[in-house]
């Protein structure tokens, strides 16, 4: 508060602008009683009865006048902002981190504001969290200790997607290899971030704000936590401040949350431990988050907040040709095996599905090709499962160590056609980005049948003609540019990538929760 002393003070121009009626006051109080020295009183009363009889009347016509002009003037709705950081605090400077993996460029799409009127936006507009660097970049400073046995900073280099593939060149067009790298599974929340800073549709004026995003990195955060003797308290330290922060925001008051989603680039079991000497961090069950959107690559199946998204894979297209071009070398691939699996075998495990499969394989006389990932084929920098489903109609897809495992996009990436084992592992999964109708892109196959022995895995998929594969691989191809992220910071130029679709379901579900649904 300024002093009363300073001269430009709301209490002295509060003063300044008292003194000129004060003075006027007086004045009038002077012509007046000059008035009654002069003439006849009674006269004079009579006089300013008639002027002020004619002075009402002309008073009132021209408010009466005033009235009917005002009302056919349509003046604008204006909202009363909240108190909330200026657009100035919330600039794509501040975003932007000195590791590179959240950045912009002059060729980047214009902010929206509240008076665009870009007709793209028409489902909503997205406003990003201005939040302090301990939620995201510091985090990813730290990536020599995110992981107890060896550095994770190769695997969140260049914007989340990791090195470049380079050694893919004598399995994929060579045209085609500046877009494939070796990403991690767990980096969507550097993926997220990035494009949502670049989204056409981000506004920095919350006022116009249909969504709001929290880019906190939960799934890195958490990840040191989860192995060595670390107390639950470290486990969910971040997101508990993290919920502390955002609670603080105004926009979070107005909705209780219910507008606000955020990226957890892991699985949702790592986020739901119920007891402290249980896995993971108590993330999902911490006040606040409830009524929070969850983009998650393996969702709870009965939580409405989880959404499930498509797991990184190494393609990253850079334009609508690079997708093109990729569906074309998948459709004419020549596919000499009937069906395949790439995995390992749980050992200790009873009964262990995956040993399973691999028999079967094994059994199968040439109809099955394997990848054992036991003996570390499977490892970053590898081609063999990616040349394993290039030349496979079928790719078995079992449940991973959770419910869905990444070798699902994998697989269709491909152009091989996935078999399930457990409708959670994918159709309960990824509802937005997956057709309603399974059987048009995939197999199902009740896995206790394989396991009692009175279903051959090898039988059921020769009952395909070729003609029903060629259409299911088909429907899996269309599916390509839905399931992978692109490299671009802003997107394909026609086709929707996952992040796209993902936003667009977000919009989505806030306009029907607007209708009816609340708990």
């Amino acid at each position: 508060m300024l002093p009363v002393s300073n001269p430009s003070s709301p209490e002295r121009l509060l003063k300044k602008t008292r003194t000129p009626d004060t003075t006027t006051a007086i004045d009038r109080k002077s012509s007046f009683n000059s008035l009654n020295s002069i003439g006849n009183r009674s006269t004079y009363i009579a006089a300013s009865r008639s002027h002020c009889t004619w002075l009402i009347l002309s008073l009132l016509s021209l408010q009466l006048i005033l009235f009917l002009t005002l009302r056919s003037i349509p003046f604008p709705h204006r909202h009363i902002p909240l108190n909330f950081p200026s657009p100035a605090a919330v600039s794509v400077s501040a975003i932007t981190t000195t590791t590179t993996v959240i950045s912009t460029s002059s060729s980047d799409p214009p902010l929206s504001s509240s008076t665009s009127s870009d007709s793209r936006c028409d489902s909503g507009r997205v406003f990003v969290y201005d939040m302090p660097k301990i939620f995201n970049q510091v985090i990813l400073q730290q990536c020599d200790n995110l992981n107890p046995w060896s550095s994770r900073c190769d695997a969140l280099s260049n914007d989340g997607f990791g090195k470049e593939a380079t050694s893919l060149r004598n399995v994929i067009p060579e045209d085609l290899v500046q877009s494939w790298f070796w990403t991690d599974q767990f980096v969507t929340e550097i993926i997220f971030h990035n494009r949502i800073s670049n989204h056409r549709c981000r506004t920095l004026d919350p006022e116009s704000a249909t969504a709001f995003y929290i880019p906190f990195y939960a799934g890195l955060a958490v990840g040191q936590y989860l192995w060595s003797n670390y107390a639950a308290a470290d486990r969910d330290r971040h997101c508990k401040m993290m919920t502390q922060w955002v609670k603080d925001q105004p926009y979070w008051n107005r909705s209780n949350g219910w507008d606000h989603f955020i990226t957890m680039g892991r699985i949702t079991w790592d986020f739901r431990r119920s007891k402290d000497e249980d896995w993971g961090s108590n993330c999902i069950y911490t006040p606040g988050m409830r009524n929070i959107t969850r983009l998650l690559i393996e969702r709870n199946s009965w939580d409405h907040f989880d959404v499930g998204v498509p797991y990184p894979t190494g393609f990253h297209p850079r334009s609508d040709s690079d997708v093109v071009r990729w569906q074309d070398f998948v459709r004419n691939r020549r596919r000499e095996t009937l069906f395949c699996f790439a995995g390992a075998p749980r050992a200790g495990i009873q009964n262990d599905f995956r040993g399973l499969l691999l028999r079967h394989c094994e059994e199968s006389r040439g109809a099955c090709r394997t990848v054992d990932c036991t003996v570390g084929k499977c490892s970053n920098g590898s081609s063999a499962i990616l040349e394993t489903f290039l030349g496979s109609d079928f790719c078995l897809q079992p449940r991973g160590d959770s419910f869905t495992r990444r070798s699902i996009f994998d697989c269709m990436l491909a152009g091989s056609i996935p078999v399930f084992f457990w409708r959670r592992t994918a159709y309960m999964q990824y509802q937005w980005f997956l057709p309603d109708k399974p059987d048009s892109y995939s197999v199902f196959i009740d896995r206790n049948e394989v396991k009692n022995g009175t279903t051959s895995i090898k039988e059921v998929l020769e009952r395909y003609s070729k003609e029903d594969v060629r259409k299911m691989r088909e429907r899996v191809i269309d599916l390509i540019p839905n399931l992978v992220y692109a490299k671009s910071p802003n997107g394909l130029e026609s086709f929707k990538d996952a992040f796209d679709v993902a936003i667009d379901g977000v919009f989505r579900r806030f306009k029907e929760q607007e209708n009816w649904y609340k708990w």
